[in-house]
């Protein structure tokens, strides 16, 4: 689960990171208000989305008066912010950040991750922060600084000073970086978080250490004692199709493709979607419906697959264990007659109960393709798929 930059720099501001006053704001009346609460002569107005890369999409603008303030809220509030991150569809601004402006020195690159090859929580850090990062990680990868905690004993001050002294800070800013980055690493502990990104982390021109941006995720399958943060989640910069899927216990994540996938088990719903793309077809999601799949399960599947407009064949390739295939049969068919599926629909059954499931199929008076295998079947949906969608 993402949340927005505000929400992560309240949250590490209670664990000590140093961050710049601001404000949030849902108008211009509230962004210029804002800047009467900050004070100052400067301030930034940033678009508040579930996305890096914001200042390169024209989603940060710096003002020197209150008319620029809000001339920046009201060309940004309801605008569709895209960037590399989001995809064309972009994400809606509907909160903007103001903040006091910082004199800044220079920028450095802080996060923490979970690198799952050592079952440890990595500090990631470089001298060059700011918006071309990922540059610096591309054509100069040996100018990060990376370091591994021990999760029995935690971050060590040591370690937190050898980071510091690897980005060059001088003496004076050393006690601070280590404040920086033990605030950083107590809240990735204590929070169920899976990443913590300060970029960038500046240092000011009277030498203080700020965090100016700051990210944070959390694990989705620890929010249940994490309540708190739980109630941070924005739907609106949600995939709205995943929402759907998760109010009714499906997990789904929504991809570019036409050819929809509803399949039980994530290892096999891989492995389809690796079938799919091998056959020269394009999965439109992953979506596994789970054990005990009941026909009424299978049906919301359906439903929810068939919200996705580019959709041109669907894909349903059961392995039953706990599930059983009449049951999923059953689904299938009562979706075939209950909604307007106007595309074709491939059906491929293995396991419990399998004789069963082909016999519902067989003696329904619905429009089914069937397939024995998982190749067949892949490669009957990216043929479908091509009707479908000339048709």
């Amino acid at each position: 689960m993402d949340i927005h930059e505000y929400q992560a720099k309240a949250i590490l501001a209670e664990y000590g990171l140093p961050i710049p006053l601001g404000g949030l704001a849902y108008s211009p009346e509230q962004a210029v208000y804002r800047t009467k609460e900050i004070g100052g002569d400067k301030w930034v107005v940033k678009a508040q989305i579930h996305s890096g890369a914001r200042g390169k999409a024209g989603g940060i603008k710096v003002c020197s008066d209150e008319h620029e303030v809000w001339d920046a809220a009201d060309d940004l509030l309801g605008k569709r912010l895209v960037t590399h991150q989001t995809g064309p569809r972009g994400k809606g601004v509907y909160r903007l950040y103001v903040e006091e402006a910082t004199s800044i020195a220079r920028e450095i690159y802080l996060s923490l991750v979970l690198d799952r090859s050592s079952e440890r929580i990595m500090i990631v850090a470089s001298a060059s922060g700011g918006m071309d990062i990922e540059e610096v990680a591309k054509n100069d990868p040996d100018s990060i600084v990376r370091t591994s905690v021990e999760p029995a004993v935690g971050i060590q001050k040591f370690q937190a000073r050898e980071i510091a002294f690897a980005l060059g800070l001088e003496a004076k800013q050393i006690s601070q970086a280590v404040t920086v980055i033990e605030a950083c690493y107590k809240a990735f502990r204590e929070l169920d978080a899976t990443m913590v990104e300060i970029n960038p982390l500046v240092v000011t021109e009277d030498g203080r250490l700020l965090a100016v941006d700051a990210k944070m995720a959390f694990d989705d399958n620890a929010m249940f004692r994490r309540q708190q943060i739980s109630e941070l989640r924005d739907k609106s910069q949600e995939d709205p199709r995943e929402m759907r899927a998760a109010d009714r216990g499906l997990s789904y994540v929504g991809l570019d493709g036409n050819i929809g996938c509803i399949i039980n088990g994530a290892g096999l719903a891989m492995a389809t979607m690796d079938m799919i793309k091998h056959a020269g077809g394009e999965p439109a999601n992953f979506l596994d419906i789970g054990g005990g799949a009941s026909p009424d399960r299978v049906a919301k599947a359906f439903n929810l697959v068939l919200s996705d407009e580019n959709i041109d064949a669907i894909l349903v390739n059961i392995f039953a264990g706990i599930n059983r295939c009449d049951w999923v049969a059953e689904g299938v068919v009562l979706a075939m007659e209950k909604l307007e599926i106007k595309v074709p629909v491939i059906v491929r059954l293995s396991g419990t109960n399998v004789e069963e499931g082909r016999k519902i199929i067989a003696e329904s008076n619905v429009a089914l393709i069937t397939a024995d295998t998982l190749a067949e079947a892949a490669t009957k949906s990216v043929e479908a798929a091509l009707k479908g969608g000339t048709s």
